[in-house]
């Protein structure tokens, strides 16, 4: 019995270590990924603000997975899981965003109805007022009938009290109107902020300390090329009509390069694709004056230069959205 119980030990033991020594060979990379993933799904305010940003993740780090399981190459499982740890950032900074959001809209939310408030009692004030001027002046007028002879002066009194409760009513509805009108603001400026952040995410923008940044990739220009491909242009007609909704905002245009080739032609070659999107925008009606460009060759990674996916993420073109005043903050 206890040789039979020691063979079996044994078969188990081997069993694990081949099992052990068939598992690829642990990815930095996805390690982080998981542990970012992990902490972003413990975070209720994550969870809360930025629930599709999160499952985007959780999809990409599934990739990840699978391709560290089936023992893909260790390019192609860093490129995946760098981007999972992307779309977790974004989710994290996201959820930070839309909750100083609704704190900021909490506010002046408050703000609006304690002005409105202030001003309700302001105009009942106004009305009390008006009324016993109203009484004084039907006062001012029986007595003019028991004293004849002060009845100019109680006359002049009551005309008097009369226009004081008509300039005080007329202030009263005056200020009711400025509060309605100032309400109606508030809705409309809480609207255009809530249709900008869908029409942003629709372009896959992401926060940033500088503002909303939109990425073109690589894959959108010919290879070692300025000229934008169709789905390029697709990217460029949503900025288009992004601008003629937001007449106010500007861009900054970027572009960048990975680290092959001299450094003059990947200064001139980032220069030329941002100019690209430039140009494209012009020919869709955008005013110059709008838009700024800047080529900053193989500076700025996103990415390690030594592997192809890095490379192709370091080769892209960045659309930084100003604020409404039209300021860009700079690099």
């Amino acid at each position: 019995m206890a040789i039979n119980q020691k063979f079996f030990l044994g078969l188990l033991a081997s069993a694990t270590l081949a099992a052990c020594s068939s598992m690829p060979p642990s990815n930095s990379t996805l390690e982080q990924a998981r542990g970012d993933y992990a902490a972003a799904r413990d975070n209720p305010r994550v969870e809360r603000f930025a629930a599709g940003e999160l499952r985007l993740a959780d999809e990409s780090l599934r990739k990840a997975d699978a391709a560290w399981r089936n023992g893909d190459e260790s390019g192609t499982v860093t490129h995946l899981a760098y981007v999972a740890k992307q779309q977790v950032a974004i989710a994290e900074q996201s959820a930070s965003q839309r909750a100083a959001e609704q704190v900021t809209a909490g506010a002046a939310a408050e703000r609006d109805r304690t002005r409105l408030a202030a001003r309700t009692q302001e105009a009942d004030l106004a009305n009390r007022n008006a009324a016993n001027s109203q009484r004084q002046a039907e006062a001012s007028q029986r007595n003019a009938d028991d004293l004849q002879r002060q009845a100019g002066q109680s006359l002049q009194a009551a005309e008097e009290a009369q226009r004081s409760a008509m300039a005080a009513n007329q202030a009263a509805n005056a200020s009711a109107l400025d509060t309605q009108a100032a309400l109606q603001r508030t809705d409309q400026a809480e609207q255009r902020a809530q249709q900008l952040e869908v029409l942003l995410r629709d372009m896959e923008a992401r926060p940033t300390p500088r503002g909303m940044v939109i990425t073109l990739g690589d894959v959108l220009f010919d290879t070692n090329e300025a000229r934008l491909k169709d789905g390029g242009m697709r990217s460029v007609r949503k900025l288009a009509e992004f601008f003629r909704q937001y007449p106010q905002r500007k861009v900054m245009i970027e572009g960048f390069t990975d680290s092959t080739g001299s450094s003059n032609r990947n200064n001139t070659l980032s220069e030329d694709r941002a100019g690209a999107v430039r140009t494209a925008l012009l020919d869709m009606g955008v005013t110059p004056e709008r838009i700024g460009v800047r080529g900053y060759g193989e500076a700025f990674p996103v990415s390690s230069n030594d592997t192809a996916a890095g490379r192709q993420l370091n080769r892209r073109v960045e659309v930084i959205v100003s604020d409404d005043r039209g300021n860009v903050a700079p690099r």
